[in-house]
């Protein structure tokens, strides 16, 4: 929907809306916010309300602290788990510097800057379609999180055994009311483990909607007395939680994916995007999963993608290809996971595919085979090479990928970068509750 600044101020007086978050997410995809009271929306419509960035880890100095916040007009939407009386509101903004400038920080800002290199390049619209799944875990006597689930179902199953299922239909009715298009919603594999997939958008849109819904399964658990986790693999011995990303590039309203005439009705754009994902994926990796975590879920046995080749539709590669076929043909990454940041993921996918369609990259050959069946010699013999096994694999093989670094740009490259070696410190120096149960004893 539409919004002007006329129509914002009116819902907010009529709709009794008391505060306003204005929302931003940081370079690790923390959604950050400042609440403003109603009476100062028309200076937030004006662009004039402030942040300290120097608090934000990643952004800017202490000598350089003041930004502002742009508001994304047709982002405004009213809170629907908040009370009627008294209710919260929020616009998502772009950052900007006082000289009236992007800040190159913004990871929104990031997605906005490939974004015109696709609309340079003549298409119109990258739109994605996301799969996030998450757990649903049962709080202690002081409401913090364990690591109890509150059911026992698994893929697909339904109440009784699915504990969770009220607050998973909550959960997607008050994102509707917020104008998503929730397509499905299920138990996931795991217990207390669930999915809801909304209809795609485009590319900042998308990323958008991925940080609201996060906001809102977090916030309708803990109504319900859970606790909601996007955590990677917060279990040993059970399926860790994704976010499979579904892609598609269009020209003049037409899916360019798709070509009736083509090898698997797929066009050659279609394969050259794959191919420039593939080419880069290494480069990629730590943006698409960039816990410690991450790499506990990226492991063979558990659905999860590790080894790097694509397939129409065998569910151990990388890539897949969703059956459907016209304007609905599209491209499934499927190693991200929920704890990324959407905007600089989505920017980097979208980079890696434009490149491999300018340079005209070749895909390697299909792998309709299980992967995970393969001995190392078979894998090493058909080219099949395996995903970073580590975050700290994947954060040198990210600084030796020019095209991501420049997509990313310096100041993000460099923030990331250092944020997440120093959370690779801290794991690699912390002594484990593993350590202590395998070694305190025998040794």
């Amino acid at each position: 929907m539409g919004y002007t600044k006329e129509d914002i101020i009116r819902i907010v007086k009529e709709e009794n809306i008391n505060f306003i978050r204005m929302q931003f997410t940081d370079i690790f995809g923390q959604l950050k916010n400042v609440a403003i009271t109603a009476s100062q929306i028309e200076k937030a419509l004006n662009n004039q309300i402030t942040l300290d960035g120097s608090s934000i880890e990643g952004f800017v100095r202490i000598n350089e602290s003041d930004q502002y916040l742009y508001p994304d007009l047709d982002s405004f939407a009213i809170f629907p788990w908040r009370p009627q009386h008294g209710r919260v509101a929020r616009l998502i903004c772009d950052v900007y510097n006082p000289d009236g400038t992007p800040f190159v920080g913004d990871p929104r800002g990031v997605l906005k800057r490939v974004l015109k290199k696709a609309r340079d390049m003549g298409y119109d619209a990258f739109n994605v379609g996301p799969e996030p799944e998450f757990f649903l875990f049962k709080t202690d006597e002081e409401g913090l999180p364990t690591t109890k689930t509150n059911d026992e179902a698994g893929y697909f199953d339904l109440g009784p055994l699915d504990h969770g299922e009220s607050t998973r239909r909550e959960i997607c009715l008050a994102l509707e009311k917020m104008g998503y298009e929730i397509e499905a919603s299920h138990h996931e594999v795991a217990p207390g483990q669930h999915e809801i997939d909304f209809k795609y958008s485009d590319a900042v849109q998308c990323a958008d909607k991925i940080m609201t819904f996060k906001l809102a399964v977090k916030t309708i658990a803990q109504k319900n007395g859970l606790h909601a986790t996007f955590m990677p693999k917060p279990i040993f011995g059970i399926a860790g939680s994704g976010m499979h990303v579904n892609m598609s590039l269009f020209r003049n309203g037409k899916n360019v994916f798709f070509d009736e005439n083509g090898d698997k009705k797929l066009s050659h754009e279609a394969y050259a995007f794959m191919a420039g994902i593939l080419h880069h994926m290494k480069g990629i990796t730590a943006i698409a999963n960039p816990l410690v975590n991450s790499y506990k879920r990226l492991v063979p046995g558990y659905e999860a993608p590790c080894y790097m080749a694509w397939s129409a539709s065998n569910r151990s590669a990388l890539i897949r290809i969703p059956a459907a076929r016209g304007q609905s043909t599209r491209v499934e990454l499927r190693s991200p996971d929920p704890a990324c940041n959407p905007y600089l993921t989505l920017a980097v996918c979208l980079a890696a595919g434009l490149d491999g369609i300018e340079r005209n990259l070749t895909l390697p050959a299909e792998i309709t085979e299980n992967i995970f069946d393969m001995t190392p010699a078979t894998r090493k013999r058909r080219g099949i090479e395996a995903l970073p096994g580590s975050l700290d694999e994947a954060l040198v093989l990210m600084k030796k990928d020019k095209l991501i670094m420049s997509t990313l740009g310096e100041h993000v490259a460099c923030q990331f970068i250092a944020g997440k070696e120093r959370e690779w410190e801290e794991y690699r120096t912390r002594v484990s509750s593993w350590e202590l149960d395998k070694y305190m004893i025998n040794y």
